[in-house]
């Protein structure tokens, strides 16, 4: 797998970062979760590189994630970070 590139970023109230990824090959598009020590946690496959992220819903424990030509959504067992 070669390099890939980080574009959108969002943190969850945990203070997990999850990073928007794509074009470093195959199996590298999706998302990246990484703890709030640099240890990556997670990952989420998409056919696609993924463009943006962001966290919403009702409850903000939905993951909607843009790509080349589709919007993805996943519910997650977090909620993203909201300012006050």
């Amino acid at each position: 797998m070669a390099p890939g590139v980080a574009d959108g970023v969002r943190c969850d109230e945990d203070g997990n970062l999850w990073a928007a990824a794509g074009w470093g090959g195959e199996g590298f598009d999706g998302v990246h979760v990484f703890a709030p020590d640099g240890t990556p946690i997670g990952r989420i496959h998409l056919p696609e590189p993924c463009s943006n992220l962001c966290f919403g819903g009702a409850k903000k424990n939905r993951l909607f994630m843009t790509a080349g030509r589709s919007l993805y959504a996943l519910y997650v067992n977090v909620r993203g970070a909201q300012w006050p």
